[in-house]
């Protein structure tokens, strides 16, 4: 029986990846088979090109990667950017005089940079713990050229959205704003930060529905998506059929057709062998 969907789009933290960040291996064979069989396979990921990278390199999918939460697009085979916005420099300015207004911290990424201020507590260094390459610099420092993220983390809000509203009004600008507990990511589930990323105006993880469409003649309702987070749900959207990790945020599951089980299991390869039958 043929099936209704020539595409899967896939997150990485927390749906494709485990806690310890590696991939079940039926879950690799499945996604290795889906392309030997001619169905497109992205990955969809918040991820910078820096933290993609290793991943993107070990699965060797044929098709480049939506990264920063849609701001970028990155082909692990060429190693470079295809696509790419940056902030305005004056969205940057005031993103950095928030920074150093609140003392919240700050870290900017560029395409292979990613700096940060000096932690000034446990709990800020902890936050850091696993962001790949990351320069510890004086705020003074972190105004670099093509900064396509800004993301702030703070313990001075309980509630994510809350903090995103203080963010976008002092910023007064059309940008792309994701927020989220800290402790939504695996190896955080102890932080009681709460955390905002700032990127340029753009559709988010529905830029890759974007380019499936430009690109391959592949409509949203031939697409599958498969997430965890607040940030996969305009992705979710455009889909023909959006599915949830069951162990995500709750409010991914709400917004998703289908709840699978645990991004520590093999789901996912279960879920591949239903909706796209050999």
């Amino acid at each position: 029986m043929a099936s209704a969907y020539r595409a899967l789009l896939l997150d990485l933290d927390g749906t494709l990846l485990n806690g310890a960040s590696e991939i079940h291996p039926r879950n690799r064979a499945a996604l290795a088979d889906l392309e030997d069989r001619g169905v497109r396979v992205m990955i969809v990921t918040g991820r910078s090109a820096m933290s993609a990278a290793p991943i993107l390199d070990s699965l060797d999918l044929g098709l480049p990667a939506v990264i920063f939460n849609g701001a970028a697009v990155w082909c692990h085979r060429k190693g470079r950017l295809l696509e790419e916005r940056v902030l305005a420099n004056r969205v940057v300015g005031r993103a950095l005089e928030f920074g150093e207004r609140t003392e919240d911290l700050t870290l900017v990424q560029a395409g292979e940079r990613k700096l940060a201020n000096h932690p000034t507590s446990a709990a800020e260094a902890a936050a850091l713990d696993g962001l790949h390459g990351v320069e510890l610099v004086e705020r003074g420092e972190l105004r670099v050229d093509c900064i396509i993220r800004v993301t702030f983390l703070t313990l001075r809000h309980s509630c994510s959205v809350a903090y995103s509203s203080e963010v976008s009004a002092h910023l007064d600008a059309p940008l792309y704003l994701t927020d989220f507990p800290l402790n939504a990511l695996p190896v955080h589930r102890r932080s009681s930060m709460q955390v905002v990323d700032v990127h340029p105006p753009c559709r988010g993880k529905a830029e890759a529905l974007r380019i499936l469409r430009e690109e391959h003649g592949i409509a949203g309702e031939e697409v599958v998506a498969v997430g965890d987070a607040t940030n996969d749900i305009p992705m979710f959207a455009g889909a023909g059929l959006s599915v949830a990790m069951g162990d995500g945020m709750p409010a991914a599951r709400e917004a998703a057709e289908r709840v699978i089980g645990s991004h520590e299991s093999d789901t996912l390869a279960d879920l591949i062998a239903e909706v796209f039958p050999a």
